[in-house]
């Protein structure tokens, strides 16, 4: 089961979060029919998402993450709600590049670092809080810490990763996010860091020890309790209502020029596939209640 489990240490001045997302990232590289280097960039990302929004605890709060750093992957967009469910897409998802030198996913060169990771976060007020900044490595944790220091002023250590199998299914997703109260002593900070430095390849532990063994290693000389527990996975909340209240806003005179067409018309989720019909009948409705509720 994909969940999201939550951990105090160091006498309250550490906060860990880990994350297991197996399921949650194979149905996103099946919905988009993703390249093994697109199936890792977009894993990663809504892995971060996850951890981000299932900490939000205002009630219908989301938060989206985007990224663009020009290259051949394009934009790649996360989006979670309050409790962690995520959905998301990545531009071209048949995008794959060789392995790098080391044998790995080339994420980075992917993603490419020209460019920016955005959080946007809704919390229910008029405007949502937007934070950014410049990508470091495209290899999306890196990045993702380096917000979290320089948009949130909360020193983080994330880290992310997706493990893709010959078939290319995901045999393991997930990752953690460390973050350092106010008054953190130096030497805590240091063991963290060593702590962090001598883990086990992220995506092994996955596979082999699961998330508990991620807290043994990343806290490992830390007394630390366990203080929540959440499932996760992918869930897009998109309707056949929501998506005529889309159509809605588009200008009157396009809604006009599609009805005189007199055919269907077909709408595609980005973020799950389901495809909405609408015919020249359905469109006159919608039109009809645009001009009420303009009246």
């Amino acid at each position: 089961m994909d969940r999201i489990i939550r951990a105090t240490a160091g006498e309250g001045f550490i906060k860990m979060a880990v994350i297991t997302a197996r399921d949650t990232v194979q149905r996103a590289r099946e919905i988009h029919g993703c390249s093994p280097t697109a199936a890792a960039a977009l894993g990663r990302t809504l892995c971060g998402a996850s951890l981000l929004g299932e900490a939000m605890k205002e009630e219908k709060a989301s938060l989206t993450i985007r990224i663009n750093g020009g290259g051949p992957l394009g934009s790649i967009v996360a989006v979670s709600d309050h409790e962690g469910y995520v959905r998301g897409y990545v531009e071209n998802p048949g995008v794959h590049l060789p392995l790098r030198a080391d044998g790995k996913l080339d994420v980075g060169g992917a993603v490419g670092r020209d460019g920016m990771l955005t959080v946007s976060r809704d919390i229910g007020l008029r405007e949502p809080y937007i934070g950014s900044t410049e990508l470091r490595s495209g290899e999306i944790a890196e990045d993702l810490t380096a917000y979290l220091l320089e948009s949130e002023q909360v020193p983080s250590a994330c880290a992310l990763g997706v493990l893709v199998d010959t078939d290319r299914s995901i045999r393991a997703a997930g990752g953690f996010l460390v973050q350092l109260m106010p008054g953190a002593d130096e030497e805590l900070i240091g063991k963290l860091e060593d702590n962090i430095f001598m883990m086990d390849q992220l995506t092994t532990v996955l596979d082999e020890d699961g998330p508990e063994e991620i807290f043994r290693q990343v806290l490992k000389g830390f007394a630390y309790h366990i203080v929540a527990e959440a499932p996760v996975g992918y869930r897009c909340p998109c309707s056949r209502e929501r998506v005529g209240a889309a159509l809605s806003v588009i200008d009157a005179k396009e809604l006009e020029e599609m009805i005189a067409e007199g055919q269907d018309i077909e709408v595609l989720c980005q973020f799950c596939g389901r495809r909405y019909a609408f015919s020249p009948v359905d469109l006159r409705e919608i039109l009809s209640g645009k001009n009420q509720k303009g009246s």
